[in-house]
């Protein structure tokens, strides 16, 4: 077994673009989830979105980048508005089916032959992140070594330009969350009686979290889709916001580096099993009788059961607060 392999393999993962884009999934479901007790497990949707509105203005509508940014922001901005008006009343699990359900939804319409001219149905759109690379200072044929791992320059400049948006929003998040408003937020999530009978107004302050949440979701699709160079409907599935979600309670909510370190442990304990795995089946006497399938399957198997082992014994997530944040309320 080349364990030394199997540790660079997962090392890129643990840095790599996938742990930026569920790490951008994360913090946007911390706001909603951690800090104001909304349950969304339609966050892809928001990426949906964002990424798509990228590619529909560059590709579709010949309009420069940053309008294809702007508009996929404001799109996911948009949909956190339309969904949460008929929701935010009523108990939280009405959100979640609403929002599971909105997500679906617009995947199905972006995979539409219907939408082809627009979309490109099943086949996505591409060709649109040229503006993005050109800015790369790497040159993209170029292999650089980072901490033992190998790196093409486009990855690369992906990675230097995710990481300082996850560090960019971790400040923002902290400012919000140690602000008035945040202790109202957090006040909203305990008890909404008991914020609602000191004069806040519970519904916008949800609302609120709702937009940023989903705009920040909607940022982490805009990432996906310049670093991927390409938009495929079948991606932004429903199982993106539970890798998401399980990110986050392995990292911890309602704090702002839970969200990330989550999003990277995932991604390792992920790649590290798949690696070995892998290696246990090759060559002509394989030690394991499993096929590559069934590879794909078992890492998710193994994962799962350390992030219940892990529920067990720290609930709170490796750098949540037991104290401030019940997963079972």
């Amino acid at each position: 077994m080349d364990i030394t392999g199997a540790l660079q393999v997962s090392l890129a993962q643990l840095i790599g673009p996938s742990a930026i884009f569920y790490a951008l999934l994360a913090i946007g479901l911390n706001l909603h989830f951690g800090y104001a007790g909304l349950l969304n497990f339609g966050q892809i949707g928001f990426a949906l979105l964002g990424g798509y509105g990228v590619g529909i203005m560059t590709v579709t509508y010949q309009q420069p980048l940053w309008v294809g940014i702007l508009v996929g922001l404001a799109a996911a901005g948009l949909l956190a508005v339309v969904l949460g008006i008929p929701t935010l009343r009523l108990r939280a699990d009405y959100l979640a089916i609403v929002t599971i359900a909105a997500s679906e939804i617009l995947r199905l319409i972006f995979r539409s032959t219907a939408s082809d001219s627009i979309t490109g149905s099943t086949n996505g759109l591409f060709g649109f992140a040229d503006p993005f690379t050109t800015l790369s200072p790497f040159d993209s044929g170029k292999q650089y070594n980072i901490l033992g791992v190998k790196f093409y320059g486009d990855d690369l400049w992906s990675m230097v330009v995710g990481w300082t948006l996850v560090l960019v929003l971790c400040g923002f998040v902290y400012l919000l969350t140690h602000s008035p408003w945040g202790r109202v937020l957090k006040a909203v999530r305990e008890d909404e009686d008991a914020a609602r009978a000191l004069g806040k107004n519970v519904f916008v302050y949800k609302m609120q979290a709702l937009v940023l949440g989903g705009m920040i979701g909607g940022l982490g699709g805009v990432f996906n889709a310049l670093q991927t160079k390409s938009i495929n409907p079948d991606f932004y599935s429903t199982a993106q916001t539970f890798f998401a979600f399980g990110a986050l309670i392995l990292g911890g909510a309602a704090t702002v580096f839970g969200p990330v370190v989550g999003a990277m442990l995932f991604w390792f304990l992920l790649a590290i099993p798949d690696a070995l795995l892998r290696q246990a089946i090759s060559g002509p006497e394989p030690l394991l009788p499993l096929t590559e399938q069934q590879v794909g399957a078992m890492r998710f198997v193994l994962l799962g059961i350390m992030i219940a082992v892990l529920m067990v014994f720290r609930p709170q997530g490796i750098l949540g607060n037991k104290r401030e944040v019940q997963l079972n309320a």
